[in-house]
């Protein structure tokens, strides 16, 4: 089957089969169905494999923007605070997605399963050694997309066709998912899942780093410390933090605030300088000058635009 006519069919199959909205049909898979373009919302990625098979979506992390579409699929082997939108959705040609959890135990079996049968030379082409199925090379970029060969569109394909087949689906749905798995290990974003299920590899040791800064989001980022985490010198860390996430430690952590802040805004009543102080701001015009520059409004005025919004909704 070849990457176009895999594409049509597996479009046809979800807009066929995914109904409005999100769902999660089974544990970690994820299915789309958007009619509209949306508003920029702050959210996390997850570690997460997403497939798009019509419309087009939007995520900036920092100060970059990355844009897949149809064919593409997008992978983030760490959780990352982003700016998303669907920017091409309608009635007629909804957004139509697909995604999976991606998990460090999972692929480490992988790995091992992989190292454990790697002893005969591989064929031409045929994918990557042992050595690099290890994992253990360069810092790679958390966040990135590909196109999607036909193997994976077929691979998802049978997946969601296994739905609608609930005597088969406990058996075969994980046989799949691993096949899934393994075409990202072996494909153009390996890299990044590789060291995902890698407890020492550079991705798994930034993403314990993120995961302190989430933990102590309203607190100083003292990079000493941040270094002394990671297992790094100060040099080596701001450069491998800045390669996996795109963004220095210190914007990293300003972004996470505000996307904190703004969710903080639309779910409580209480004032705009309650909030700043609450994720860390020691001066509130600060907080709304980031903030605006972020979101597009100062607080206040998001916050009313998107409780109207959402009344009107």
């Amino acid at each position: 089957m070849d990457e176009v006519r895999g594409l049509d069919e597996l479009r046809e199959l979800m807009d066929r089969r995914v109904p409005a909205g999100t769902s999660e049909p089974l544990p970690g898979v994820f299915l789309s169905r958007e009619t509209r373009p949306g508003s920029p919302e702050a959210s996390t990625t997850g570690t997460t494999f997403a497939l798009i098979t019509q419309g087009t979506k939007e995520l900036r992390l920092g100060a970059e923007t990355v844009a897949y579409g149809p064919g593409e699929y997008l992978v983030t082997s760490i959780d990352l605070p982003v700016i998303g939108r669907f920017t091409r959705a309608s009635e007629e040609a909804p957004a139509l997605g697909f995604g999976m959890t991606l998990t460090a135990p999972a692929i480490a079996e992988l790995l091992l399963t992989a190292e454990t049968t790697a002893g005969a030379p591989a064929a031409a082409g045929a994918g990557p050694s042992s050595a690099g199925l290890a994992g253990r090379g360069p810092a790679v970029r958390a966040l990135a997309t590909s196109r999607a060969p036909a193997e994976l569109l077929d691979a998802v394909g049978r997946l969601i066709r296994l739905l609608d087949r609930p005597r088969d689906l406990p058996v075969l749905g994980p046989m799949v998912q691993r096949e899934i798995l393994w075409l990202l290990v072996t494909g153009p974003q390996g890299d990044a899942v590789r060291q995902l299920g890698l407890a020492d590899s550079k991705v798994s040791r930034v993403s314990g780093v993120v995961q302190w800064i989430r933990d102590n989001a309203a607190e100083p980022v003292r990079i000493e410390e941040l270094a002394r985490r990671a297992g790094l010198s100060v040099s080596a860390f701001h450069r491998t933090f800045r390669t996996v996430t795109g963004s220095s430690p210190l914007q990293f952590q300003k972004q996470l605030r505000l996307a904190t802040a703004r969710q903080i805004l639309a779910s409580r009543d209480t004032s705009v300088a309650r909030v700043a102080f609450d994720v860390g701001y020691e001066s509130a015009a600060q907080f709304n000058r980031e903030y605006r520059r972020l979101f597009g409004a100062p607080p206040g005025r998001d916050r009313a635009r998107r409780v109207s919004a959402g009344a009107a909704g």
